[in-house]
C-alpha cells in the first residue's frame, strides 16, 4: 500500500540469527536512542537576546516598532462629489384618438374614465377644450373665479379649463378636446398642451386637421 509523503518510512528489520554471546562474556547493554535535547528557558520580557545590545536599547527599539506599526496611516482628503446636470426632461407620450368637432368633449370624457379605471390619480389629469368650455369648467365658474382657481391650486381632482387660459400649471396628463376654435388658435394650442403634459398628452379631435394644422404650423 503507497504511503502517505508526510509519513516517514519505516523499515522493519529482517530477522537473522542471533549473535551468541562468547563464553565467559555478557552482552552489552543497548544504549537509548537519542532524542530531542532540552528546549531553551523562555526568555523574559526586556532580557537582552543572543548578540543584542542592552535591555532598555532593545526595549525602546520595540516600543518605537510597535508604535509605528500601529498607528493609522494619514488618509487622503476625499474627492469633491463631481456635479450632475438635471437631464432633459422626457418628451411625453401623444395618442390621437379620432372625434368630430362636437363628439370630442365625449371623446375626452371617456379618456378620463379610462385613465382613473386604470388607476391614475384624478389630481395627475387636466383636461383643454380649444372651443367652448367643458360643462364642469362652466358651472364652476358660476361660484367665481377664485373658488375656481382654488380647485386648480389644490391640484386633487381633474381640472378642466380653456387651452387659452394662462394661469394653468402642467400635470402628468393633458387631454385636449378640440371642439371648436380657429385653426391658428388650435396650432397655438397643441404645443402649448404638450408642454404641459408630463407624460402623455391626449388629443381628441380630426386626425386630419390636427395633421395639418401641426404640419402647417398655422
Amino acid at each position: 500500500m503507497p504511503l502517505i509523503p508526510e509519513e516517514p518510512q519505516i523499515h522493519e528489520s529482517v530477522p537473522g540469527p542471533r549473535a551468541t554471546p562468547a563464553a565467559g562474556r555478557t552482552a552489552p547493554t543497548p544504549r537509548p536512542v537519542p532524542g530531542p535535547g532540552p528546549r531553551p528557558a523562555p526568555r523574559r520580557p526586556g532580557s537582552p537576546g543572543p548578540n543584542r545590545g542592552s535591555a532598555g536599547t532593545s526595549s525602546a527599539q520595540s516600543q518605537r516598532a510597535t508604535s509605528d506599526a500601529t498607528k493609522p496611516s494619514p488618509t487622503a482628503p476625499a474627492a469633491p462629489a463631481a456635479k450632475t446636470t438635471p437631464a432633459a426632461q422626457a418628451t411625453p407620450q401623444i395618442q390621437l384618438i379620432p372625434a368630430t368637432v362636437d363628439g370630442a368633449l365625449d371623446a375626452a370624457d371617456e379618456a378620463v374614465d379610462l385613465l382613473l379605471d386604470s388607476g391614475r390619480a384624478p389630481g395627475d389629469i387636466l383636461v383643454l377644450t380649444t372651443g367652448e368650455q367643458h360643462p364642469w369648467a362652466a358651472h364652476e365658474m358660476s361660484f367665481g373665479e377664485a373658488s375656481y382657481w382654488a380647485q386648480h391650486d389644490a391640484g386633487d381632482d381633474v381640472f378642466y379649463a380653456t387651452a387659452s387660459a394662462g394661469r394653468v400649471k402642467g400635470r402628468p396628463v393633458v387631454v385636449v378636446a378640440v371642439n371648436g376654435g380657429a385653426n391658428d388658435a388650435v396650432a397655438r394650442a397643441l404645443p402649448e398642451a404638450m408642454g404641459r403634459a408630463g407624460a402623455l398628452l391626449i388629443v381628441c379631435g380630426d386626425p386630419k386637421r390636427i395633421n395639418t394644422l401641426i404640419g402647417s404650423g398655422a
